[in-house]
């Protein structure tokens, strides 16, 4: 089994230290062959990304983008607005630590080409990330 390497890059003044922790324990048990890379972005930078790739002109949580590249180790990027985990922790009413799990793991699902355009992706896509989660510990509330 080998385990995938998580390279966390910030680009934000918050510590992520404790994100870091967090990561480490939702994917240790993952046997995944390849890499990838999570970004922490601020509200106006994940904004931009959105609007350039998505023709969204608002904020979001998470963005994900394929490694096409079948020679890289790397899988992909993921994109998180620790910003946007805080206020949809509140707003949903469980830890910030739940939010940002479940940002990385979404992300994460997409990489490996999981979507949720219909409901029968949307269900599949929602059973493993919950299954994920829980294996963490962060089930919902």
């Amino acid at each position: 089994m080998k385990l995938m390497k998580i390279q966390l890059h910030n680009q934000t003044e918050e510590d992520i230290k404790d994100i870091k922790t967090l990561l480490q324990k939702i994917f240790k048990p993952i046997n995944q062959e390849k890499n990838m890379q999570i970004i922490f972005l601020k509200q106006e930078a994940i904004h931009q990304m959105n609007m350039t790739y998505r023709k969204i002109d608002r904020p979001t949580d998470v963005l994900s983008f394929i490694n096409d590249d079948v020679d890289d180790d790397s899988i992909g990027d993921i994109f998180i607005s620790i910003e946007q985990a805080r206020l949809q922790a509140d707003d949903y009413g469980h830890s910030f630590e739940r939010e940002i799990g479940f940002l990385a793991v979404h992300g994460y699902l997409h990489l490996l080409g999981h979507d949720h355009h219909t409901d029968e992706e949307e269900k599949l896509m929602i059973q493993e990330q919950e299954r994920i989660l829980k294996n963490a510990n962060l089930e919902r509330n």
